[in-house]
């Protein structure tokens, strides 16, 4: 595999090809043996990733690291081969050589000492959360930022290139010119828009590793750079730069062209999707690149009418087969790609015979690269539900683009299809397997997306003799539960709760919602993931900053809710068959309402809640599943304030907490409500009951050791990468298993620092005896400090950091003497930048801290179960 960029970058933040694309045969073969030199020389048996640095030009070569073991890149391997590393090493782990050991995809034909051979390309591309953290350094080297990553498998470069580009999912599915408002870190006002980016900023951004800079290798050649001015400025392999460049000008053979997509003769159009233009990119050029994006095109000159056109002409894709022997055996492994190279491979590649298929063909969508909000719990929606599928005797067939997913495994699915997850691609899939529905309930917002699109595209489709129907929840109901207006007209009828709203589709709507409503303020775009865009708003300051950033369209109102102060937020997580509602699980999170669910810490069971309370819980969500008419996977998030239940959100589709509870209590969520979509209800299933079991606990892992700039403190928006599970039947020692899991200490000794917000200093009283019971130092700032004193616990003044005396929080921590923070920070005024600084700092020193005063009373209770040493290892099986 090679890397685009050059030394510097890691491995896992640079876009790589794989086989060798700039290389000789002879420099290949060189760098092959010196690998197989060094396994031999180690003594290696099993999995083994070698990394090397190689001048071609001198031929000078470095060997990097030698990694003894199924690495990230061994995944990447698997996938772009379909030769299943892991499986293979394991089974030399216990004693097999390569040549006992068939080749599971060619079954007889080949053993696994045959080497993979590819006839074709394949572009991993890394997906990074900078349009989720806007302040971060988007800088890359040698240490990872990215998240996840897609792949893509093509004819050519340039057709793998850009289907990777479409699967990275980041609002335009295809390279487009850069302009004055992608200077900005995050939306931005659209007139910005009409200005091109500047050619110094374009420099930059070609010689500085970013995440942007794919995309401005592509408008240096769009503006007529030369491949030598580009190679001086980015070192990069010329060979690369010629393919960007020939990128750039077929779309301004396009641009030029501007004409209407019906005129397009049939040669042009399959020489443009042979290297990779999808529909939109195409329609996208042809109307010169409208500022206002490819989804406000003229009607007659969009994405649509590039697809009649190409249908009219039946011009398709092929599919062909990964079989990792270039077609030389037969393959028994139903993995393909596509491609609109002429199909010159007929009886290899997957041409399926409709008449002779008995089963029903269902489709599950995937959830593509892992990135904040969106993360593998998906893939664990999507892999149970073709289990479901496959289980009820029925064709699951799975597209997805993650290759480092289980849901991408060969034989997870019958037929794998690896393409992006945009309309265009999963259209052309269905319409080759002739499929009786999707299912787009697994995949996350991902998934739920095309819903809309794919059934306005039904009719059209049908005419291709395609019946399809939307398995589970319909796009009505979707809609009901996604649209703010249509949910709270049904929360009305049906009785229930909700914060007071508005939506604002200017900045003045939002302006006088605000009024209305009164502060503090919690406001956030309509249709993201992982609270993107969310933020608590307190005072006229920090609104006019949101809205100068806001970017406010009529399909985009800005969504204005009443803020719960002191709330105890529930996520509930239930299948509906329609007639009846089977709840998974009522989790209680133990960060108060207004962080985002992602980021919050969880119990099952709830450990304060009343029966009551639980009851209505269990009331309300019974007829939200029923009266929104949902079939399959809903998850809703309530708010407890008082004795008063709110109804935060519905997501009508399989949430990042199935997982969790399916590992709690042995309920397996997700294919109990796949067999529901596919038309078994819940009366004709053999549901698990919990018998008995453990308190489990689910909390966050953040990324913050390695994005620098960013606030540490958890909000609205989510910031979590991934999450670990703690379990035993004292929820204190639960709570501790999981904490030590996300590999953030555990006081044992030493000073904690206190400074909580005025309503919150009482509170912190009980606490603060505990931690002098066991044997910590307190110090405080002089707020806090006087409360104490107040209640008789010895503490020790510091300053405050904005006072700019000595010593402050900043150098005690620096000295050591702070192991432990409770910060509780507030959400205005100057203490937010001095909580900013400590909690950056905390994270750089590896100092654990808290945010909230139920999280410093859990982590007291942590702290004592860790000194008692109660933590015996607990069988997950007890919980079922």
């Amino acid at each position: 595999m090679e890397n685009i960029d050059p030394m510097g970058v890691h491995t896992g933040e640079s876009t790589v090809v794989a086989p060798l694309q700039s290389f000789s045969d002879q420099d290949h073969q060189i760098l092959r043996d010196q690998a197989l030199r060094l396994i031999r020389a180690l003594n290696i048996k099993g999995g083994c990733n070698v990394q090397f640095a190689f001048n071609q030009f001198t031929g000078e070569i470095r060997v990097i690291e030698v990694n003894p073991r199924v690495s990230r890149s061994s995944a990447l391997a698997s996938k772009a081969t379909g030769y299943p590393i892991a499986r293979i090493a394991a089974k030399i782990a216990v004693g097999y050589t390569l040549d006992e050991l068939p080749n599971p995809i060619t079954g007889d034909g080949t053993t696994a000492a045959f080497e993979p051979t590819l006839d074709y390309c394949v572009v991993k591309i890394p997906r990074w959360p900078f349009d989720k953290f806007r302040t971060a350094d988007r800088t890359l080297g040698t240490s990872m930022k990215s998240t996840g990553e897609v792949m893509a498998i093509g004819r050519n470069f340039e057709e793998a290139f850009l289907k990777a580009w479409a699967s990275l999912e980041q609002g335009c599915p295809h390279p487009r010119p850069l302009t004055k408002a992608d200077e900005s870190e995050g939306d931005t006002m659209a007139e910005r828009a009409n200005e091109p980016l500047p050619d110094a900023t374009l420099v930059d951004w070609c010689k500085i590793a970013t995440d942007r800079r794919m995309g401005a290798l592509i408008e240096a050649f769009r503006r007529g750079w030369s491949v030598e001015q580009v190679h001086e400025i980015t070192r990069i392999t010329r060979w690369f730069l010629y393919r960007f460049e020939k990128i750039a000008q077929m779309e301004k053979e396009m641009v030029n062209l501007s004409c209407n997509p019906t005129e397009i003769n049939v040669e042009l159009l399959r020489e443009w999707k042979s290297n990779g233009f999808t529909d939109s990119h195409i329609a996208d050029a042809l109307n010169s690149f409208p500022p206002e994006g490819y989804k406000s095109l003229p009607r007659g000159r969009d994405e649509d009418s590039v697809m009649r056109r190409r249908h009219s002409l039946s011009l398709h894709p092929n599919y062909r087969m990964v079989d990792s022997c270039a077609a030389e055996f037969a393959a028994k492994t139903p993995y393909y790609y596509s491609t609109y190279e002429p199909n010159s491979r007929q009886g290899i590649d997957h041409v399926p015979n409709l008449d002779k298929m008995e089963k029903e063909r269902y489709v599950a969508i995937g959830s593509g690269p892992i990135r904040i909000g969106q993360g593998i719990e998906f893939d664990y929606g999507c892999v149970h539900a073709v289990m479901a599928i496959r289980e009820a005797g029925k064709d699951a067939i799975l597209i997805n683009n993650n290759p480092e997913t289980v849901s991408t495994d060969f034989d997870t699915s019958d037929r794998l299809y690896f393409e992006p997850l945009t309309l265009e691609y999963v259209t052309e899939v269905l319409l080759r397997e002739q499929a009786h529905a999707i299912l787009l309930q697994f995949g996350g917002q991902t998934a739920i997306n095309l819903s809309q699109p794919l059934e306005k595209r039904l009719p059209e489709l049908s005419k291709s003799g395609l019946n399809l129907q939307i398995a589970g929840t319909s796009c009505d109901a979707i809609d009901e539960a996604s649209d703010r207006e249509r949910f709270e007209k049904f929360a009305k009828r049906a009785g229930l709760t909700m914060p007071r709203g508005a939506t604002g589709l200017t900045s003045n709507d939002v302006r006088n919602a605000v009024e209305k409503i009164g502060y503090p303020v919690l406001i956030r775009p309509s249709y993201v993931l992982g609270g993107r865009g969310m933020e608590i708003l307190s005072n006229d300051e920090q609104l006019d900053a949101y809205l100068a950033e806001a970017y406010l369209a009529p399909d985009k109102p800005l969504l204005v809710d009443e803020y719960l102060g002191h709330a105890t937020e529930i996520d509930v997580d239930a299948a509906s068959d329609g007639k009846e509602v089977l709840i998974g699980a009522i989790m209680e999170h133990l960060e108060e309402a207004g962080i985002h669910s992602g980021d919050s810490t969880c119990f099952i069971p709830t450990q304060n809640i009343s029966d009551e309370m639980l009851e209505l819980i269990r009331e309300q969500t019974v007829k939200i599943g029923l009266g929104l008419n949902i079939i399959g996977c809903f998850n809703i998030q309530f708010a407890i304030q008082g004795d008063v239940l709110y109804v935060l959100e519905v997501n009508p589709r399989s949430s990042r907490t199935v997982p969790f509870v399916a590992k709690s209590s042995g309920l397996p969520l997700a294919r109990i409500a796949a067999k529901i979509t596919i038309g078994i209800p819940l009366s004709k299933q053999t549901i698990p009951v919990r018998t008995s079991g453990n308190v489990c606990v689910k909390a966050p892992v953040f990324p913050f050791i390695k994005l620098r700039g960013l606030d540490p403190a958890p909000g609205p928006e989510m910031k979590s990468t991934g999450e670990v599970f703690g379990s035993h039947a004292d929820a204190d020692v639960a709570y501790l298993k999981a904490r030590l899991a996300t590999e953030v200490p555990v006081a044992q000794g030493g000073g904690v620092y206190l400074t909580v917000r005025d309503d919150d200093k009482q509170n912190l009283v009980p606490i603060a005896k505990d931690l002098i019971k066991l044997g910590f130092n307190i110090y405080a700032t002089p707020g806090t400090a006087d409360i104490l004193r107040e209640n008789e616990v010895p503490v020790e003044v510091v300053y405050r950091i904005r006072e700019r005396m000595h010593p402050d929080a900043l150098d005690l921590m620096r000295q050591g003497k702070i192991s432990f923070i409770v910060n509780v920070p507030t959400i205005s005024g100057g203490a937010v930048r001095d909580g900013n600084m400590m909690r950056r700092l905390a994270v750089e020193l590896n100092i654990p801290f808290v945010t909230t005063i139920r999280g410093a009373e859990m982590e007291v209770a942590a702290i004592a179960a860790m000194m008692k040493g109660e933590m015996e290892p607990v069988r997950l099986q007890v919980n079922y």
